[in-house]
């Protein structure tokens, strides 16, 4: 059971609760501040005040007042119109991460809203209902205003919801599971669909992807190395020692780890060859700046799950009300941009070894690695799919964040697209570990043809992957084997095998 209550959430616990189902309460501490913010709300209503989205209308339409008696209606209203989500819903994964940091940023006391509504949230998760929402309509500026508000519409039990993978009315979906749909109060409409949520919950599962991508990544480019005969002078530590960011040096003492003790490096440590290619000597250099990117995302994300993000923001002590914009996405669209760029070096990098691996004439090996080349293609036509991911990729790393659209008649005259950028940082993740799965099932296969010992490491990630996909003698249906090797990576499994015994550092 993991307990939220605005302040202490991890990126680890959002994975724990996304792909775990782990169980979810509000911290009985947190109660306090959420009543003291409710009854400010209540107040404001009491004297009728004018306060942004509790007794006026919202974006442009701020300047309309709202009587306290319509205050409820106004809540239904921005629900129902503001549910304008299009294209493919996201998948489970995302909308439990999004459920879980709606509940969290609530439970900080800043929002306004009763404790039911937080309680009715953790009831979904906790009951492991699966509201649709589309994954497109979002600008990353007053929050994730269209995706939110389909999640806001399951609660009051006029959306949709997914089951047996039929999406299914959420009245029907919540009486079986025993939920009691919400009746919103003034501000809670609001409260539930103001805020940087889907973002930060693309982000959470694509960072947590990467640290695991790029310990295979170095696991691959490791394993190439074997089977391309290359040196291990590149990643001598004084040579690291005089550029030293973290990642670099990371980087390079995984690759001396895992290539420790190999007979393949150890065969040609005189010959005639002066140094190798930037793909695999510059591997300290580009991976450790991806580690680097990959722990900058991580500390906007951790900032970012615990964070008040919806408008306006409750100060009952100070018996204030403040509009700000706290919702706006740029910190995660800036993050998010730089992860997916960051990512597709990782493609482009490994790419460009797996056709080095299948070119005879720069690797040593068999043509496409394969013994009897001309009857077989081998590994030629898995090279083209790694070069198509990487092209997709060039197209999905520019930068949204550098995009912006006015909305609300002018009145949001800037926005982030952050959640663009979340989406398509996740989508890269995707492709890079098919482009490194390929890398990984190349590899093997080049250092199959050496009769000498690899590495500690290297040995142990080969001999992994052997017991998954055999040495491919000749041509057979290589998208299955990909396939497994994808998922290898995905699983983290290559990754757990080789930990047992070395240390990968992050």
């Amino acid at each position: 059971m993991i307990t939220i209550d605005g302040n202490s959430l991890s990126i680890e616990d959002v994975i724990s609760i996304c792909k775990n189902h782990e169980k979810v309460q509000l911290s009985p501490a947190a109660e306090p501040k959420i009543i003291e913010s409710r009854k400010y709300v209540e107040k404001v209503l009491k004297e009728n005040r004018s306060v942004y989205g509790i007794t006026t209308g919202f974006g442009e339409l701020a300047n309309k007042s709202i009587s306290p008696d319509k205050a409820e209606k106004l809540q239904e209203n921005i629900i129902r119109s503001h549910s304008t989500g299009v294209g493919t819903p996201f998948d489970k994964e995302v909308v439990r991460g999004v459920i879980l940091l709606r509940a969290n940023a609530l439970a900080k006391g800043h929002s306004g809203v009763r404790i039911i509504v937080i309680e009715t949230l953790l009831e979904l998760l906790n009951k492991d209902i699966y509201p649709f929402i589309p994954s497109q309509g979002s600008v990353g500026a007053s929050g994730d205003l269209a995706p939110l508000s389909h999640l806001a519409l399951a609660l009051i039990a006029e959306g949709e919801c997914f089951v047996d993978g039929k999406r299914v009315c959420a009245d029907i979906v919540l009486k079986n599971a025993g939920i009691t749909p919400l009746k919103l109060k003034a501000k809670e409409g609001l409260g539930l669909i103001n805020g940087t949520q889907v973002m930060a919950s693309l982000g959470c599962l694509a960072v947590n992807q990467a640290k695991t991508l790029l310990k295979n990544a170095q696991i691959a480019g490791a394993m190439s190395l074997e089977a391309l005969k290359g040196t291990a002078k590149a990643f001598d530590a004084r040579v690291h020692e005089l550029r030293p960011h973290p990642g670099q040096l990371n980087v390079a003492e995984n690759i001396r780890n895992l290539i420790d003790s190999s007979e393949i490096i150890a065969s040609h440590k005189d010959c005639s060859k002066v140094q190798d290619a930037y793909t695999l000597r510059c591997m300290p250099q580009v991976y450790g700046a991806v580690a680097d990117t990959i722990d900058y995302v991580y500390r906007v994300l951790s900032i970012e799950i615990n964070s008040a993000t919806d408008n306006p923001l409750i100060f009952p002590k100070q018996d204030e009300a403040i509009s700000g914009g706290n919702f706006h996405g740029e910190p995660l669209a800036f993050a998010m941009d730089y992860l997916g760029i960051a990512l597709s070096e990782i493609a482009n990098i490994s790419e460009r070894t797996i056709d080095r691996l299948v070119n005879p004439h720069k690797s040593g090996l068999p043509a496409f690695l394969s013994r009897d080349n001309g009857l077989n293609s081998g590994f030629m036509v898995a090279q083209y799919t790694a070069a198509s991911l990487v092209s997709e990729n060039k197209v999905l790393a520019h930068p949204s964040s550098v995009d912006s659209i006015p909305t609300s008649a002018g009145q949001e005259d800037h926005v982030s697209m952050g959640t663009t950028a979340s989406r398509h940082a996740r989508d890269i993740t995707q492709n890079v570990e098919q482009v490194v799965a390929i890398e990984l099932l190349a590899s093997a296969q080049g250092m199959d043809f050496w009769n000498m010992e690899p590495g500690k490491g290297t040995k142990i990630a080969h001999d992994f992957i052997r017991e998954h996909i055999s040495f491919m003698d000749e041509d057979r249906i290589l998208y299955k084997d990909m396939e497994i090797a994808k998922r290898l990576v995905t699983s983290g499994e290559i990754v757990k095998a080789v930990e047992k015994y070395i240390n990968i550092k992050s």
